[in-house]
């Protein structure tokens, strides 16, 4: 059957060139433009600046000799090509969760300790299940975990004391590497026993004077800091009555009536349900905070984590970011 759209490869030269030298990242970062349907939101989600998305488009439809979007504001459309590049890209990363097994010497046996450093409460049934599937396929591989506040999750990692870690980090740093796990929309909350608790048409006006309980990161230059910026630039004069590193503790205090707390929307949505807790405005949320995947590139690593680190990015790049929860 003949194709409708005219192909973009049109001499064997060009062919030759696309089979050996075409950058397979682009493809990836073009993927991840058409789902979000959006250069900034492309840019958000894979931690990079919207100029380095827009060059990486450029250097693909280069490549490619092809026009693939049209811009239309801030939004973008796929052309006729960009959709059959997109489905190509697709089938292509699908593919590569399969990549691993059929890499790997049936007869090698990948043994030895992986430490992982993790903020609590890292709920994700994606993630819980890839440390299933990961046991079952090595299970001569020793995991230790350990959970820690984010800052001692960085800083750990910055030190190589451990393999990997998961925790917030909101200034890159040079020496580590880092990839998104989770993004959690934080929102307002109060426990049963607020006066909050159970009101309606409620606005961000009723919250201005009600005392806080805060995390000890939600300072300036903390991983929580923005929390701050949002209660100033709001005018809110509450006292912060109550702080702790461990949002479990958060949630004891938020849900023991000291003030309100901001807390993960996913973390609580239970609570919410059983009437433990009571969603305050405003109603889209806080701010959104994402949970890394955190490595040193300078820490020489063993076989056993190089094989974790390979399977973990596999599952990140093969599963959407809004379905791992």
């Amino acid at each position: 059957m003949t194709s409708s759209v005219s192909p973009p490869v049109r001499d064997p030269e060009t062919k030759r060139f696309l089979n050996d030298r075409l950058d397979w990242n682009l493809l990836r970062t073009f993927l991840v433009i058409g789902q979000e349907g959006s250069i900034s939101r492309a840019a958000a989600r894979l931690h990079l600046s919207q100029p380095a998305i827009s060059q990486a488009l450029k250097r693909l439809e280069e490549q490619l000799d092809s026009a693939l979007v049209v811009r239309r504001g801030p939004r973008i459309s796929l052309t006729k090509t960009g959709e059959e590049v997109i489905q190509i890209a697709a089938e292509l990363y699908g593919t590569i969760s399969r990549l691993g097994p059929a890499l790997e010497n049936p007869a090698e046996k990948v043994a030895g300790k992986v430490r992982i450093l993790t903020i609590s409460r890292v709920q994700s049934r994606c993630y819980d299940d890839f440390l299933a599937q990961f046991h079952l396929d090595y299970p001569h591989v020793e995991l230790e975990v350990d959970v820690l506040r984010s800052s001692d999750v960085v800083s750990a990692m910055l030190q190589k004391t451990a393999s990997f870690g998961l925790g917030l980090c909101r200034t890159p740093q040079p020496r580590l590497e880092q990839r998104v796990l989770l993004q959690q929309r934080y929102a307002f909350f109060c426990g049963k026993r607020h006066r909050l608790f159970g009101r309606k048409n409620l606005t961000l006006a009723d919250l201005q004077s009600e005392n806080f309980v805060s995390f000890t990161s939600d300072q300036i230059g903390g991983n929580l800091s923005p929390l701050t910026v949002f209660r100033d630039q709001q005018g809110f004069t509450g006292r912060i009555v109550a702080s702790s590193p461990s949002l479990d503790e958060i949630r004891r205090l938020v849900g023991a009536g000291y003030g309100i707390g901001c807390l993960p929307e996913h973390i609580v949505a239970a609570d919410v349900l059983a009437e433990e807790v009571w969603r305050l405005p405003p109603w889209e949320g806080v701010i959104d905070v994402n949970v890394y995947l955190l490595w040193n590139r300078e820490q020489k690593m063993t076989r056993a984590e190089s094989v974790f680190l390979e399977r973990f990015q596999q599952m990140l790049m093969t599963t959407d970011l809004a379905e791992r929860f």
